[in-house]
């Protein structure tokens, strides 16, 4: 895993390769400063010697100054390749979700991929951000540090030879337990995310049915259970506090009295044995030994947390799309002619129930065809197959007489265009907006494609006209002016085949014949498949394919079904008659 996410450094290898080298200057320098301290007092202070003084004195701001330019210049370097590194990390995995197929999106659900690319990355982040620093510093200053301490007094360093040991094994009984608590945490971190995407997405509705108080209470719940996981986790390691916290005084204590009774017996003589300035500096060695194993435990507990984002955003990394364009694939679609083969399919490998079931049908090029049938039989399903938005799972569909597993996915997509059951709309101009189509289309073609889908008036109604802005999600025009926007914007694609996935059913009956006569003289080459609910949508089609309970229940024109399908008969005569026959 860390190979894998340790690719995302890339052109920031420099600033993570040097902020660890400028982190091993600034340790350097305040090891160095306790030792020129000692000789400062012992050579300079006690002897009255005023040259040693300066000389002493001057080493010590240089060694500050140095001290303090290495360690900005560390964490300078440490800071850009840390946020270089989080962006590399966020592009590639959105860069990834953009390949994955719905059903690779529908494994991990969109709140859990949004905390992925936020809140875990930011995670990974900091870690990263202290790896390359703190876990320069924490090992240096221990060697270091040690070194120093040994050459002043190898009785004395004992001392910490015999606390390290107490640190280890408080580490080693406290991080494991942390570990799957942190796991859980991110997984309610998912679920909160998915309360708050939920509710501002329907947020409408919340408000019209008076569940303001529900929601609250629904996003209290899961914020206050994520809260007392992350509580269990920080009590626990709260615990190393307290533990480095008596060894650091344990250690105080204990050269402070040896160390004493070593100063007495050499008579504070430098060539006797120990002396107040070598003591002084391993108080300061004390320190810097045991803050750097405190330190040490930080990473260790940050590399805790960072385990579980690690593997989440490994996992959208490592990531199959489930839908890719096979090797030497076809990049010509021949024509818009539509076959479907015994197709059988099911949303998952492991789900019992087939969606579609033997589903045999031909759809010449250029034919408009009316596909009807009850909410629940398998119309949108059976269309969503056409662009490989989901491979069929037994049988063959055919676009053009070529297998679709055989196409180019970009290339096949481009010559199907399709308008969503749920119409989107992104912020921004209608034109931008429409340009989604074809970025490439002139002001003409707009217009064309818009009076084509009967959009051009209502745009021209607004003061800025095809300059107008649309807010997220299309929140400022209406039902059927986004659905009418949107069939715009699938024309100017110009495609070999076109559906249209209920798109109608917010206008009026009479805008929705003016859009279909539009279809028929305008696109006659184009095969158009136009699910709907109203029968007077796909009376003049072509073919009117009925589907019930995931197959075909009947094919044929208007005249032949009302002769020979009693379920057609029902459904015309319901809407045109309102159900009193």
């Amino acid at each position: 895993m860390i190979k894998r996410l340790a690719r995302c450094i890339r052109e920031y290898k420099w600033p993570a390769l040097l902020s660890p080298l400028c982190m091993v200057g600034e340790v350097t320098m305040e090891v160095l400063i306790p030792l020129v301290m000692a000789e400062l007092y012992d050579y300079g202070v006690v002897l009255q010697d005023m040259n040693v003084v300066i000389v002493k004195s001057i080493q010590l701001v240089l060694c500050a100054l140095a001290s303090l330019c290495f360690g900005v210049a560390s964490a300078v370097f440490a800071s850009k390749a840390g946020t270089g590194f989080a962006r590399n990390l966020r592009h590639d995995m959105f860069y990834r979700v953009q390949k994955f197929s719905f059903s690779n999106i529908d494994k991990f659900s969109t709140a859990s991929i949004v905390t992925r690319l936020t809140s875990d990355v930011a995670n990974l982040q900091m870690t990263f951000q202290m790896m390359i620093r703190m876990a320069i510093r924490c090992p240096m200053m221990l060697v270091l540090a040690m070194i120093s301490a040994l050459r002043i007094s190898p009785q004395l360093t004992g001392v910490y030879l015999a606390v390290i040991p107490i640190l280890a094994v408080a580490l080693i009984c406290l991080v494991p337990r942390v570990f799957s608590i942190f796991d859980k945490g991110f997984k309610l971190m998912d679920k909160m995310n998915n309360a708050v995407q939920e509710n501002i997405h329907g947020i409408r509705v919340v408000k019209s049915y008076v569940r303001e108080e529900k929601e609250i209470e629904k996003f209290t719940d899961v914020s206050g259970e994520l809260a007392r996981n992350f509580s269990k986790a920080e009590k626990i390691l709260a615990l190393n506090n307290p533990i480095m916290q008596g060894c650091v005084y344990i250690c105080m204590l204990t050269i402070s009295f040896l160390g004493a009774k070593m100063v007495v017996a050499s008579g504070n003589n430098p060539l006797n044995g120990l002396t107040t300035g070598e003591l002084s500096s391993m108080f300061t060695y004390t320190t810097q030994i045991l803050s750097g194993l405190m330190m040490f435990s930080m990473v260790f507990v940050m590399m805790t947390m960072s385990r579980t984002p690690l593997r989440r955003c490994y996992e959208i990394l490592t990531e199959e799309p489930d839908l890719v364009s096979p090797e030497n694939a076809v990049t010509t679609v021949p024509d818009g002619s539509i076959d479907f083969e015994n197709v059988s399919f099911r949303y998952s490998a492991t789900a019992q129930h087939r969606a579609l079931k033997e589903v045999d049908l031909h759809i010449p090029a250029g034919a408009t065809v009316g596909i009807l049938g009850s909410t629940g039989s398998s119309k949108s399903t059976l269309v969503q197959l056409i662009p490989r938005l989901y491979d069929v799972s037994e049988g063959t569909l055919k676009v053009g007489g070529i297998d679709v597993r055989k196409y180019d996915l970009e290339v096949l997509r481009d010559n199907v265009a399709m308008v969503l059951q749920k119409n989107v709309l992104f912020s921004g101009s209608i034109k931008e907006n429409l340009r989604w189509g074809n970025p490439n289309a002139t002001d003409e073609e707009l217009i064309h494609a818009c009076k084509l889908a009967c959009a051009h008036d209502f745009i021209m109604a607004f003061p800025e006209g095809y300059d107008h802005h649309i807010e997220q999600g299309g929140t400022n025009v209406s039902g059927g002016q986004k659905q009418r926007l949107c069939i715009a914007r699938a024309l100017l694609k110009k495609p070999q085949i076109l559906i249209l996935d209920d798109s109608t059913s917010a206008v009026d009956t009479a805008t929705d014949a003016m859009i279909r006569k539009a279809f028929r003289e305008e696109i006659p080459g184009t095969t158009k498949l136009i699910i709907a609910q109203r029968i007077a949508s796909v009376q003049e089609s072509d073919i009117i394919v009925l589907m019930e309970n995931g197959q075909i229940a009947a094919v044929g024109n208007h005249e032949s079904l009302m002769q020979t399908s009693p379920i057609y008969q029902e459904i015309y005569y319901s809407q045109q008659k309102g159900g009193l026959e």
